[in-house]
């Protein structure tokens, strides 16, 4: 009877002892369960704050482009009242050399103001174009990252 007792009492001792590893590990993976599913929260902040500043930045850039296509709009239409311009110059260089009045200086000084202006607006013209195909570059380059953003959202949705 006494070796039976001394027996039960060693597997209580052991059951003891089992039992309180496995209470132990049992508070360890419930700390990690609490540690990941803060860190899933910070993770999922930092995800919508990254998402708003993008939005951000893609309205910021849907405006630059807006406004650089209105300036290339603009930049146009003055092209096209100074080659009307030219045209007209020309045609009054070429009269005054059926013998017109006017001089030949003058006309050739506003056949070249007209051509400086012509050279500016079409360089300006081009500086515009530049800049509303580099927005559209980078609105692309929102949108696909966008896209990134759900395809990583939804992956992160489904590994839960």
């Amino acid at each position: 009877l006494k070796e039976e007792n001394a027996s039960l009492r060693s597997k209580i001792n052991k059951l003891q002892i089992f039992s309180e590893t496995q209470a132990d590990k049992l508070r360890k993976l419930e700390k990690k369960l609490e540690e990941n599913k803060i860190k899933e929260e910070k993770e999922a902040q930092d995800l919508e704050a990254m998402v708003q500043h993008v939005e951000q930045n893609l309205q910021r850039m849907t405006k630059r482009a807006v406004k650089a296509e209105n300036s290339a709009t603009k930049l146009k239409q003055e092209n096209a009242l100074l080659q009307v311009q030219l045209k007209n110059y020309k045609t009054e260089n070429e009269a005054l050399r059926l013998g017109q009045s006017a001089s030949l200086a003058v006309v050739k000084q506003n056949a070249d103001l007209a051509l400086q202006n012509l050279l500016t607006v079409i360089t300006n013209s081009r500086s515009s174009i530049k800049q509303l195909v580099s927005g559209a570059e980078s609105l692309q380059l929102v949108a696909d990252l966008l896209k990134s953003i759900d395809r990583i959202s939804e992956l992160s949705e489904d590994g839960q």
